[in-house]
């Protein structure tokens, strides 16, 4: 089976729909995955109050191929950062993890989730991240002792200083998801935004890790791109083996 990561730039609008479908037209993957907030912009601030979705709007949506997105989602009174697997399984994951350093103010406008959950799909036993939960020692611990299949991971990561020709920020995101797929013997999905936003830019390098911690394929700096990966079933297999417990 195949997946695709949609490296794309959307609009600091609710109005990137479009362009979700002609990236999911183009694809021949099983699933097409876009980054975080991508039906929203990263930098909404107070517009999210107009701004955010309804989950009902997303569960009406009907596409030939499964499809993760980011989104901002009213739920009861709160507004969260959201990543939506959309297909014949429906889940929603609320980041949990909302930083507050730095250029960052996610805190101030979204609730954070509660937790980390696995879910069943095509690909297997599946779970997603949003950025900065990764950055956390319990996503890490997570992975290691539930070992899904398929670890989703969608960002919207700024650039920071390069180093002998690459970006620090891309080293530490590749360590991460490198320890990920090695714990877990599963595949890493890891797509990241790219244009510029009230001063920031986000630097894209969207990529597939394999079980064994290796890059399968990977999406260049700073445009929109399009890459897909065929999953090796029999590579996670082996690798999940040799990670099995003792009963």
């Amino acid at each position: 089976m195949k997946i695709a990561l949609a490296q794309i730039r959307p609009k600091l609008s609710p109005d990137n729909l479009d362009k979700h479908k002609k990236f999911i037209k183009k694809s021949s993957a099983d699933l097409v995955i876009f980054p975080e907030l991508s039906m929203n912009g990263y930098k909404v601030k107070d517009a999210l109050i107009e701004d955010a979705f309804n989950e009902e709007f997303f569960r009406s949506l009907k596409f030939d191929k499964d499809v993760v997105l980011g989104a901002a989602i009213k739920d009861d009174g709160r507004i969260y950062n959201s990543a939506l697997y959309l297909g014949d399984s429906f889940h929603r994951h609320n980041k949990v993890h909302l930083p507050t350093y730095g250029v960052f103010e996610e805190g101030r406008f979204f609730f954070r989730g509660k937790d980390f959950s696995c879910f069943n799909t095509k690909f297997g036993k599946t779970t997603i991240f949003i950025c900065e939960d990764v950055f956390s020692g319990d996503a890490i611990n997570f992975v290691s002792k539930q070992k899904p299949d398929l670890i989703i991971v969608i960002s919207a990561s700024p650039a920071r200083e390069f180093k002998e020709g690459k970006l620090l920020i891309e080293e530490e995101w590749e360590a991460l998801l490198k320890s990920m797929a090695i714990l877990s013997g599963g595949y890493v999905a890891f797509c990241n935004r790219v244009g510029f936003e009230d001063g920031l830019g986000f630097w894209g390098g969207s990529k597939i890790i394999n079980p064994k911690g290796e890059i399968e394929v990977e999406a260049k700096y700073f445009g929109e791109e399009l890459i897909e990966c065929e999953l090796n079933h029999h590579l996670t297999f082996t690798q999940k083996y040799f990670l099995r417990k003792e009963v």
